[in-house]
């Protein structure tokens, strides 16, 4: 889904039918299997702060406390506008859930599917739907980190400052980060800075779950744990 925002899609009608589909199924129904479920379980007695590259809102889905999370990347329940002097963003779940009944979609007890209109499955949203912003009129785009234009509006920062806080209390104390399927494409903002405060923090432990992917560095080999495997497999055999 993620290669898909990248595709040079005939026009913008279907481009932003696209979108309303990668959106809906993404951040406004939930997580198919109970993994973030599983995780709050695992933290809602203790201490905790959640820092996420992911931009699906799943967290907060499953009832994790918003003042305790940071999406670094953005949001997919946001739009922002093209024009770099517009430096906020618009909740677009009333655009999203227009759009998908555009293209027929219709949700019951037994899920989400397309129902044929005029005797066609459609992929294209009316032009009048496509989002324009509310302030100037100027084409919107999705707000998730993909160049300089990203816009981090005053919820951004919150969290910003609320995560660095956070660090910044438990920096000398009994800490565990743990890092949950973080791959490469983007360490600099928790795989490397984990290693880091692991290394300047006797105290600290560094666990990494990850298919594939689990490592770390020998300075903290002492103080770390690697399972190469599923998180939802390894969460379910922890809660069981």
């Amino acid at each position: 889904m993620y290669s898909g925002g990248f595709y040079p899609f005939p026009s913008e009608e279907i481009r932003w039918a696209w979108w309303a589909r990668h959106i809906y199924f993404n951040r406004y129904i939930d997580a198919p299997k109970p993994v973030y479920r599983d995780i709050l379980k695992m933290v809602s007695d203790k201490d905790y702060f959640v820092i996420t590259t992911n931009v699906d809102h799943q967290f907060q889905r499953a009832g994790f406390d918003k003042k305790r999370l940071f999406y670094t990347q953005g949001d997919y329940g946001l739009f922002q506008s093209v024009n770099p002097a517009i430096q906020k963003t618009f909740d677009n779940e009333e655009w999203v859930m227009k759009a998908m009944e555009a293209q027929g979609f219709v949700r019951d007890d037994q899920g989400v599917f397309q129902v044929p209109i005029d005797g066609k499955l459609l992929m294209e949203i009316p032009s009048e739907l496509i989002p324009k912003c509310p302030d100037d009129g100027s084409d919107m785009t999705m707000n998730f980190r993909a160049d300089d234009s990203f816009v981090e509006d005053e919820g951004w920062h919150r969290a910003s400052a609320a995560y660095s806080d956070f660090i910044r209390r438990h920096e000398n104390l009994h800490v565990l980060y743990l890092e949950l399927g973080v791959g490469a494409n983007t360490p600099v903002i928790i795989k490397y800075p984990f290693w880091q405060m692991t290394l300047a923090n006797g105290k600290a432990v560094y666990a990494c779950l990850n298919y594939g992917e689990s490592f770390c560095p020998e300075e903290i080999a002492d103080r770390s744990i690697c399972i190469d495997g599923d998180i939802g497999e390894v969460f379910e055999t922890q809660i069981s």
